[in-house]
């Protein structure tokens, strides 16, 4: 039996639901030709903008790994430890939109079946970066690309009219969605980051100004580890470290709780999951959730051999999910996304040792 797994999101029809982060494994023309050459569905596009960047001068990204012998988390290389998380302080693409449009163009000409979201970041300080969305969003429409993303998660970016920044103010993130969604007519996708209280009311008001889809979980803010003899950071620059974002198997359950949360709030709208995904077993939690589709990163960055992209990642992830279709006799994804939500419970609701338990509350005499 030949298992399909095309999936339909957002309007758009993917060969398979997986999908590359905005992150290195999707920074340049190579590699996202390798990717597609190795089987993902889609990619999101490193962050594209028009304002300068400029990198750290430092590594840009560490990996932390554990072991069940010294259990303590740390990028040092140890025996016998597994990938715990990754950390980055990487801002957005340093490549100028210039660049990026013959390369978008000549990718999705090449793989025409394939899904190219680009994703992309302006400011907030007025009416001349309302315009700089809106140039943004045409010029990548313009040369093919199929829906975009808007990055409104980046915890670390060094203006404070950007990424993670705005994404708690509900009128910037309309004012934005307002002036993308008036310049294309493509699928819209809001990336938001997870470092917030009022994530689902930010996520009510991007789907009521027009996103087609929220995408989430982006690295949670974070610091990396001192080491107790050097007083050192893993990573720092001249002795200073600044919050970065932590990814990884390290957030997956923080991550599947905010992909709860917005699809029990609003379960006929769409979700790209992310966050610590490193096989089907965790793909298939995002799914349940209520995600229509997934989105990886730092499993196909650590993967040997691959040059960041996941080539055997992909591989599994479609083998896998093949099997699992095919073993429980379902024809998509969508005979069991979103299973989860009806079990998802306020704590007061889980039955209790005692019939006479009240709650939390005192009873009166």
């Amino acid at each position: 039996m030949t298992i399909d797994l095309t999936t339909r999101f957002t309007g758009l029809e993917f060969v398979n639901p997986f999908v590359l982060a905005s992150a290195p494994p999707t920074e340049s023309k190579r590699k996202i030709l390798r990717a597609f050459e190795a089987g993902w569905g889609g990619v999101v596009t490193k962050t594209i903008g028009l304002h300068p960047v400029e990198n750290v001068a430092g590594p840009k990204t560490i990996y932390q790994r554990a072991s069940d012998v010294k259990p303590y988390v740390s990028r040092y290389k140890r025996p016998d430890t597994v990938s715990h998380s990754s950390w980055n302080w990487e801002l957005i693409s340093d490549q100028p939109l210039e660049q990026w449009l013959p390369d978008l163009e000549e990718i999705k000409t090449t793989y025409p079946d394939r899904m190219v979201i680009a994703s992309i970041m302006a400011g907030a300080g007025g009416e001349a970066e309302m315009e700089n969305w809106r140039k943004l969003a045409r010029a990548c429409v313009g040369v093919g690309c199929d829906a975009l993303e808007l990055n409104m998660s980046c915890p670390h970016m060094d203006r404070k009219d950007m990424g993670a920044n705005i994404a708690n103010d509900e009128d910037i993130i309309r004012s934005v969605l307002k002036a993308v969604t008036g310049a294309v007519d493509v699928p819209v996708w809001v990336k938001l980051t997870p470092a917030t209280s009022t994530l689902v009311d930010a996520a009510g008001a991007a789907y009521e100004a027009g996103a087609s889809c929220i995408s989430l979980c982006n690295t949670f803010p974070s610091l990396p580890l001192m080491d107790p003899e050097t007083l050192k950071f893993e990573v720092e620059v001249d002795g200073y470290v600044t919050s970065g974002g932590q990814g990884g198997l390290a957030i997956l359950h923080q991550a599947l709780q905010r992909v709860s949360d917005i699809s029990r709030a609003y379960p006929d709208r769409a979700i790209s999951g992310i966050g610590g995904i490193k096989g089907f077993r965790e793909a298939f939690n995002f799914i349940v959730h209520g995600a229509g589709n997934l989105q990886v990163c730092t499993a196909a960055m650590e993967e040997k051999g691959s040059g960041g992209v996941g080539v055997q990642l992909i591989q599994e992830l479609t083998r896998d999910l093949g099997v699992y279709l095919e073993a429980k006799g379902h024809s998509s994804i969508e005979d069991f996304r979103g299973i989860a939500r009806e079990r998802i419970v306020e704590h007061s609701k889980i039955r209790r040792k005692s019939e006479d338990y009240n709650g939390g509350y005192a009873i009166s005499a």
